[in-house]
């Protein structure tokens, strides 16, 4: 009996809060939880459109068009791109296009990069028939507060999209120390991934005091974590030289006290009565990796990019480790500057961080659960709790919640990357990123 969750705590947010709340695609009315994330009418009808009839759209410009209620019509792309990676579940749809979904994913789906390009390519619908493809913009009528009725405009001509690459400070300045070899940078990058931030007064923000069941669940959350400084010695003498295999035992260490703080954290979890050991340590063995490179980029960040990253400046590989980094080491490292450029912008609290982490840890789609409806009614509580506090807090910023949860499926593609990453690889890759990311800051 001790184990059954307080009555207020399964009462998630009152109904009529959802009135109050922005469309996390466009930013126009939601009108409530629409194939697992709040939404407006008009995006819920676009999504199920174009899902149903396998559309296949065309970006004439970047793939990083702004999504506004004035805007979302003219790049169709954009607007189903931002659906998939916002968390909208295709399979909720009903196979037969009728009213009413299938209701197989509460909560938000976050799937990987691979998924979503898959889908959006037109990869997944291969040998269906009908494949829809279209570089027009999508009449929408059906949200409601919209006003006079958006006009159907027309993709300007298809031009090629300008690649979008980063300078890789780190490695391309150590490549260059060491051997003299130039590093391409022709990668591709993330660009849908910050650019929605952009836009849009949508709507003026509102004065409004956070729920109490939301402060409640925060504060629970926050209070689980364990947000001392990392134990790991990280200090070292000057003009010492640390060698590759000095470095990697440092990695190990480090991993180990991360990996033990995580295990601490599920067992003072609000909600840890709730799921069974089994699923916990299904959840954990999926998630760890992830929810240690959340820690680091946000809660731990300053000793990581600061302790660590001087450790690693102490690290001189030969040039055969750097002839033999990888493609892998390579993507995985553009993207991890780019993440950290990400979360150094937004400033994660403590309350966001315990929200997100909460919500990745509470992934419902991993295989071997025994309970997962339990799991989708928990993560629908985190999120809600997670915009909640994001409006109240940051009432100036509307397009924080949906720039935190564009992170989540990132952080979980690198941490899967990063198993491909050869181990004796590690060393190198750690002090590229940290001195990349580390001379972007002093930059700023």
């Amino acid at each position: 009996a001790s184990c059954l969750p307080p009555a207020h705590l399964v009462v998630f947010l009152p109904d009529d809060r959802v009135d109050q709340r922005t469309c996390l695609i466009c930013g126009d009315r939601a009108t409530g939880l629409h194939y697992g994330i709040i939404s407006c009418e008009g995006c819920k009808g676009f999504f199920k459109r174009s899902i149903c009839n396998k559309r296949v759209y065309r970006c004439s410009r970047d793939k990083n068009c702004v999504m506004s209620r004035k805007q979302r019509n003219r790049c169709q792309y954009c607007r189903l791109l931002k659906c998939l990676q916002m968390g909208m579940n295709r399979k909720a749809i009903r196979e037969d296009g009728m009213p009413g979904g299938r209701n197989k994913s509460i909560g938000p789906v976050q799937i990987s990069e691979e998924e979503i390009e898959r889908i959006m390519s037109g990869q997944e619908f291969e040998g269906e028939a009908n494949i829809s493809w279209s570089n027009n913009g999508d009449s929408d009528h059906s949200s409601p507060g919209n006003g006079v009725s958006e006009s159907n405009q027309p993709s300007p001509v298809s031009t090629p999209s300008s690649s979008r690459s980063v300078e890789l400070n780190g490695f391309t300045a150590l490549r260059d120390q060491y051997i003299g070899t130039p590093v391409s940078t022709h990668y591709q990058y993330l660009p849908h991934l910050f650019n929605y931030s952009a836009h849009s007064a949508l709507m003026p923000p509102q004065t409004r005091s956070l729920d109490p069941q939301s402060h409640s669940l925060i504060n629970q959350l926050v209070s689980a974590e364990d947000l001392e400084s990392l134990g790991t010695p990280m200090l070292i003498e000057d003009g010492y030289k640390v060698t590759q295999a000095e470095l990697f035992a440092l990695l190990c260490r480090l991993a180990d006290e991360l990996l033990f703080r995580q295990i601490a954290w599920i067992k003072k979890l609000p909600f840890f009565c709730e799921l069974s050991i089994k699923d916990y340590t299904c959840l954990l063995s999926s998630t760890w990796q992830e929810l240690i490179l959340l820690s680091s980029l946000t809660v731990y960040s300053k000793q990581i990019f600061g302790d660590l990253a001087d450790v690693t400046s102490k690290y001189s590989p030969s040039d055969d480790e750097l002839h033999r980094f990888s493609e892998e080491g390579m993507e995985v490292m553009e993207r991890l500057i780019y993440l950290y450029r990400k979360f150094n912008q937004l400033k994660v609290s403590n309350e966001e961080y315990a929200c997100m982490k909460a919500i990745n840890f509470l992934n419902q789609d991993i295989r071997g659960l025994t309970n997962t409806s339990q799991l989708e009614q928990l993560n629908k509580r985190y999120w809600y709790v997670c915009q909640d506090f994001t409006e109240y807090k940051y009432p100036h910023q509307p397009n924080r919640f949906p720039d935190l949860m564009m992170c989540l499926p990132e952080i979980r593609y690198i941490a899967g990357k990063m198993v491909t990453v050869p181990l004796e690889q590690l060393p190198l890759l750690f002090k590229a990123v940290l001195h990349s990311c580390k001379t972007s800051v002093s930059k700023e």
